[in-house]
């Protein structure tokens, strides 16, 4: 089965156009399915039935993973065996007769705005300073996931029209907006940007080599930021899209604009950033509930 691996994973990139952190968490768990059939000593992969699936999602329950890391090994298997059957090399996908596991939907993590404020004062005015401070407002100020963030280029941005092209899932294109902050940090870091480099590129983000920042560079810098803060809680570039559409849908935003903005295909998956700031259900509480009003009124 090694020998289909490489070939799938270059049809993910060139065809199906995954970002590299997709194809990265597919590789993976395709090699630890594939030790697990060496294990079994599982030869033929035509013999792969739905007994021996359910055998493997014992092996990942005896593990004690989470059903989202189950669903993402079982999404890379699915996939491939599609893959395998499209190119007529199986005869069947034993994946089609299994479900993925229920997920209890969390409320997301997200930032309050003078957390968020913090983090945006740790970047000193260097070339990268400013580089990391534009992260920052990029993902706060268009909700845009961090595979998309990688992949701007600078005619992608249109400073004029304050917003940017953005390739999203399966490279399908949308258009974020941004307001008078984010561009201000655009045009000071396009005028610093050949500071730090020489080499020429056209993506937006780059190293101090003059190579593509990736998405795991990202999460680094962030990381590094947050331990420079007194913010006691995980913080990642996605806390940051939690961040932009809690505060969109609490200011009032409507649902589907925040939907579009998001790249979400379905309203459904929007829908899990309806929960509702604590301060703004007190707020809310105290302004019209009888017996708060005249609390507060009388204090």
């Amino acid at each position: 089965m090694e020998q289909y691996l490489k070939k799938y994973l270059l049809y993910l990139k060139n065809e199906l156009n995954y970002s590299d952190h997709t194809i990265r968490n597919y590789h993976t768990d395709l090699i630890f399915f594939i030790e697990f059939l060496k294990k079994k000593e599982m030869i033929d992969i035509n013999n792969i039935d739905y007994p021996f699936i359910r055998l493997y999602l014992n092996e990942l329950y005896e593990k004690n993973y989470q059903p989202k890391t189950i669903n993402r090994h079982l999404s890379a298997i699915r996939s491939f065996f599609k893959y395998l059957r499209t190119k007529k090399i199986i005869e069947s996908n034993p994946l089609e007769l299994i479900t993925n596991q229920k997920i209890i939907k969390k409320i997301p993590n997200y930032l309050h705005y003078y957390e968020f404020e913090k983090l945006l004062v740790v970047p000193d005015q260097t070339p990268l300073g400013v580089r990391n401070r534009l992260i920052l407002e990029i993902l706060y100020s268009t909700g845009i996931r961090v595979a998309e963030l990688v992949a701007i280029k600078i005619n992608d941005i249109y400073l004029n029209e304050k917003t940017i092209k953005i390739f999203g899932k399966g490279s399908k294109e949308r258009i974020v907006i941004f307001g008078e902050k984010l561009k201000e940090q655009l045009i000071l870091y396009l005028k610093i940007r050949p500071q730090i480099t020489k080499v020429d590129t056209d993506y937006l983000l780059i190293n101090k080599n003059g190579k593509t920042l990736t998405d795991r560079g990202v999460r680094l810098i962030i990381d590094q930021i947050v331990k420079k803060t007194d913010l006691n809680k995980s913080i990642s570039p996605h806390t940051l899209r939690h961040t932009f559409a809690t505060h969109m849908l609490d200011a009032g935003a409507d649902l589907k604009v925040v939907q579009e903005l998001l790249g979400h295909e379905s309203l459904g998956s929007t829908g899990i950033y309806t929960h509702v700031s604590n301060e703004k259900l007190r707020d809310e509480y105290r302004k019209t509930h009888p017996r708060a009003k005249k609390e507060e009124q009388d204090g």
